[in-house]
């Protein structure tokens, strides 16, 4: 499919082939897929959205209208850049899920409900992921939205552009500015990330008062 559409079908690909078995996966970006190529704003939200995802690969694709980042101006430009260098601070997090994804048959990407299967409500999100145990990703897959809903599984969630807590289970909205999608690191988690030099640091979000991290990756 192509499009809005398109976006939020690649998502439901990438959450479903994890559940299958087949944990590294993600969608070409490119700008191809519509006539005379996608909006700005469309391009943009599959990069972040493809950011996220375990393989993430741009390519020049086919036909008319930009297909690369900088064709789209500079504020695109940009939001792109700020993608791919969170991912890349981020990399010693994704090898640990690669880690686990080999010893454990754990995908990358999971469903919100992953630890949680009996809530109903989660089961019936599909516009958000769990990367890991860790982190929920909640990307823009609707033209025009500035906000968005997000469905939190139970326990403390912190914003991680603005640190503002949410204790879940239940519904929050979150900004969603073009330069970003709302990413929420759950209470208690220590992430491998990437350190202003380079070298390996460990992130960590504070647990909600009286309980443990628990190891959470």
């Amino acid at each position: 499919a192509a499009g809005w559409p398109g976006l939020r079908a690649s998502l439901s690909l990438v959450l479903g082939l994890g559940l299958c078995g087949v944990p590294y996966a993600g969608p070409d970006v490119d700008g191809s897929g519509t006539d005379g190529g996608p909006s700005p704003e469309l391009f943009l939200r599959r990069y972040q959205l493809a950011a996220w995802l375990p393989l993430f690969r741009t390519r020049a694709g086919t036909g008319p209208g930009p297909h690369e980042p900088w064709e789209y101006g500079p504020e695109i430009l940009e939001h792109a850049r700020v993608a791919v260098a969170e991912r890349e601070r981020l990399r010693p997090y994704f090898t640990t899920l690669a880690r686990l994804a080999r010893m454990t048959g754990a995908p990358y990407v999971r469903p919100v409900w992953w630890g949680t299967p009996e809530d109903r409500a989660l089961r019936d999100c599909e516009d958000a992921f769990l990367l890991g145990d860790s982190l929920l990703v909640a990307p823009v897959l609707a033209h025009g939205a500035g906000r968005r809903a997000v469905r939190l599984p139970r326990g403390r969630w912190y914003d991680t552009a603005t640190g503002r807590a949410y204790e879940g289970p239940g519904q929050v909205l979150l900004d969603a500015p073009l330069s970003r999608v709302p990413v929420l690191a759950r209470a208690g988690a220590v992430l491998p990330v990437r350190g202003e030099g380079g070298d390996p640091v460990l992130e960590v979000w504070a647990p909600a008062a009286g309980r443990t991290g628990g190891g959470l990756v």
